[in-house]
């Protein structure tokens, strides 16, 4: 029989994809399952997770009150199929909800506004103290917009990603590189992962505010989708832009020690949907997942 990480190759060729992936368990083993797992990749709006937890440790500091309101008028929002950015008049929320609509539906709009109130030092202090020595993140999706219609020559977001779903073009932009863009490692993911569910992040009150939040994600067509059972918590982040497709995520079965796995693509194709590639990244998840179960 081959190997989990052969297996998994197997699984990013079928799909016609560029993988890399990382697992381990959510306690101090060693065991890991690993595919170019100390590579750099984009993390595109994985970049959400550090950001939150950011935001997490600010409350816990007392330097944020999640509870004060702020007033957001969506026409002045970063674009976004999701969130705030999709309601028409403006809206008042708390900044935990905000950080909430972030996680839960990858909402753009709040991730910037969130961004703006707590700083891009606190992400990166955060990645330091982490340990996280690869991981860099540069800016928020508004700054990757304006990268975007730069690269393509274009005049508006819209703009921008119809032409990256041209497929008789090939694009060279920076947000598909890692040496440009806001970059992590599945390794180093997966590390930030184990840290944020062993307590080692925030205070035992935010860690579960935070696995909380995570476990509401809405999106069922990676990771989720590979563990379709009641009694199974699928917890994660997932990132797309453009030819770029993730996912990190931490799931836990009953009675057993929790998995955390980071999966990054990059697909051959340029179509906005590739529902293969979505599949290759919850079957990598669940090769993997499975080589590692354990119990408590």
């Amino acid at each position: 029989m081959s190997s989990a990480p052969d297996r998994i190759r197997a699984v990013f060729a079928d799909a016609g994809c560029t993988g890399w992936l990382h697992a381990r368990r959510c306690d101090d083993s060693g065991d890991e399952v690993c595919v170019g797992g100390s590579e750099r990749v984009v993390i595109a709006s994985v970049y959400k997770l550090l950001l939150f937890v950011a935001f997490c440790r600010e409350v816990a500091g007392g330097r944020v009150d999640p509870h004060a309101r702020i007033t957001v008028d969506p026409a002045e929002c970063t674009p976004g199929p999701t969130g705030l950015a999709a309601l028409h008049d403006p809206v008042t929320l708390s900044r935990r909800d905000l950080a909430t609509s972030m996680m839960t539906v990858s909402d753009n709009a709040a991730a910037d506004v969130l961004l703006g109130e707590i700083g891009l030092a606190a992400v990166i202090e955060l990645a330091v103290e982490s340990g996280l020595i690869e991981t860099r993140v540069v800016g928020g999706t508004a700054d990757q917009h304006r990268s975007l219609v730069r690269d393509t020559d274009t005049h508006t977001t819209a703009e921008a990603f119809a032409a990256l779903a041209d497929n008789d073009e090939a694009w060279t932009i920076s947000a598909y590189d890692p040496s440009y863009a806001s970059a992590t490692t599945p390794e180093e993911m997966t590390r930030f992962l184990r840290l944020l569910w062993t307590g080692r992040l925030l205070p035992a009150e935010h860690t579960a505010f935070a696995r909380a939040v995570m476990g509401r994600q809405i999106w069922p067509h990676r990771i989720a989708a590979a563990f379709p059972h009641r009694d199974v918590l699928v917890a994660g982040k997932t990132g797309t832009i453009g030819v770029i497709r993730n996912e990190v995520a931490v799931v836990e079965f009953p009675g057993e020690t929790p998995v955390a796995v980071a999966v990054f693509t990059r697909a051959a194709r340029a179509d906005p949907t590739l529902p293969v590639v979505d599949a290759a990244i919850g079957e990598a998840a669940r090769i993997a997942v499975t080589e590692l179960r354990r119990p408590r």
